[in-house]
């Protein structure tokens, strides 16, 4: 394995990965990790109440999804990342609508850039997430940077 991240990848679309369903009892695992003390996260009823189906996952939730998502190019070999030189640079969420209890989500990881600075390779990626109807529900985008030598 080369230890420099191709920049051929910038572009690459990665194949759909497999529908995951989002359960209640992991929001409100998540929402009790990150002090999220909304009742719509833990309350079927408060959700409910504000119009939602079920619970609702605070917006950061799906950044282990993203993650496990973004495994499909960070183990290619063909990448060139050393993961023990990653560092992670940044995370954003664009929330289409709310994450519903129950929820089948489908991830497909875009790399949208791949770029050197400063001796360093600095990766933007992208995981959209559509729901098991096709539509948008959330993009999440990260910055990891793999340190030069």
């Amino acid at each position: 394995m080369t230890t420099t991240p191709d920049p051929a990848f910038a572009g690459r679309t990665y194949p759909a990965g497999p529908a995951h369903t989002v359960s209640a009892a992991k929001i409100a695992e998540f929402a009790r990790a990150t002090g999220a003390s909304s009742p719509l996260h833990t309350d079927p009823a408060a959700a409910r109440a504000a119009g939602h189906a079920d619970v609702i996952a605070p917006p950061t939730f799906l950044v282990s999804l993203a993650q496990a998502t973004e495994a499909q190019y960070i183990e290619d070999p063909a990448s060139g990342i050393d993961f023990t030189r990653v560092v992670h640079g940044e995370e954003s969420f664009t929330l289409h609508r709310p994450v519903v209890a129950g929820d089948s989500l489908v991830p497909t990881l875009t790399v949208e850039s791949v770029r050197a600075a400063g001796g360093h390779s600095m990766i933007a990626t992208r995981v959209d997430l559509v729901d098991a109807s096709g539509a948008d529900v959330a993009a999440v985008r990260s910055m990891i940077v793999v340190r030069g030598d």
